[in-house]
């Protein structure tokens, strides 16, 4: 780890005013701190955030308010999380451990950066790390990796499980730009698609914070679950996971949500399952054929096409779990 200045302010525009290109926010830090370590990420400049963001976690005009440092177990146990958007709370529990939750925040969680262990070594060619020197994983150790929405340059998977509920339920995300001025981003287009620029994560503007992040009352509090496969039952990242969610009515299902997690460079959304789900009756059968609306389009790499399968069985469990949550 290279040596850097650390930096603390008392206001937001203070410490928004501080940012630079070679500068690196930091709440948690569990994440950033193993970049630093790898020498992956070599900021000048770390700029301690956690006295100007809110950790509040409160329900105001029909939505919930996550504050940017709010830590992932606060969210996790958070009442108004269990009682009406419970999703959250389950793809938080999958993700890590009790200790990384407790530290990390959750602004960071959606922020972090992939797991690939490509990224990571830093002997390897990663045009993430490192744009345009190659991609080490399309043709390598890649069974961690992408099935669908990956180009020729990245084949990496997001990592976070919070952000694949964030994603089923249309969460926005609150920001403040290098002005200081208020700026929303839809969940949806938070994360990108690597394309040709694989080292951009996300849509964030440069030098901007995230505020809170805020999900709309829905209609999912009943019946919802996460499931997510992955090679040791704690801290692992998925394989492949699925966040299901249901508006039940008049014993058919008026809306639906799929998105899933360990498939692509951002949090992953079965529309077209979705739609073909809306004003079905909830059967194994139209489980199943949702199931395969959604791995259709799966173009799996030399070592992954075991995720063909087992997301289409972790669509229709998550389904079927949703009605018994």
């Amino acid at each position: 780890m290279r040596p850097f200045e650390f930096f603390r302010k008392d206001d937001i525009a203070k410490t928004i005013a501080q940012k630079n290109d070679k500068a690196k926010y930091i709440a948690g830090g569990t994440n950033l701190v193993d970049l630093m370590k790898k020498n992956i990420e070599q900021p000048d400049d770390i700029i301690d955030v956690n006295s100007v963001l809110p950790t509040e976690i409160v329900t105001e005009k029909k939505k919930l308010k996550i504050g940017a440092i709010a830590k992932n177990a606060a969210a996790a146990k958070n009442t108004a999380v269990l009682k009406d958007f419970p999703l959250i709370s389950k793809a938080i529990l999958a993700g890590a451990s009790p200790q990384i939750r407790n530290m990390a925040s959750c602004a960071g969680n959606i922020l972090q950066r992939t797991r690939c262990p490509y990224f990571y070594d830093i002997s390897t060619p990663c045009n993430k790390r490192k744009p345009g020197s190659g991609c080490s994983a399309k043709e390598g150790e890649n069974r961690m990796n992408a099935v669908i929405g990956y180009s020729e340059d990245c084949v990496a998977v997001h990592p976070s499980d919070f952000c694949i509920a964030l994603a089923a339920l249309d969460a926005t995300v609150l920001t403040r730009n290098s002005k200081n001025k208020k700026e929303e981003i839809h969940f949806k287009d938070f994360h990108r698609l690597p394309g040709n620029t694989p080292h951009l994560d996300n849509n964030l503007p440069q030098n901007s914070i995230i505020e809170s992040i805020e999900i709309p009352q829905n209609n999912f509090a009943e019946n919802n679950a996460y499931v997510k496969l992955r090679d040791r039952s704690s801290y692992a990242f998925a394989l492949v996971s699925v966040a299901a969610a249901l508006h039940l009515e008049g014993g058919k299902i008026k809306d639906s949500r799929l998105a899933s997690g360990g498939v692509a460079h951002k949090p992953w959304r079965w529309y077209e399952a979705e739609k073909f789900l809306n004003g079905k009756i909830p059967t194994p059968e139209n489980f199943s054929a949702a199931a395969d609306l959604a791995v259709k389009d799966i173009k799996p790499l030399s070592k992954n096409g075991f995720k063909k399968e087992m997301l289409r069985g972790a669509i229709i469990t998550a389904l079927q779990n949703s009605l018994n949550p």
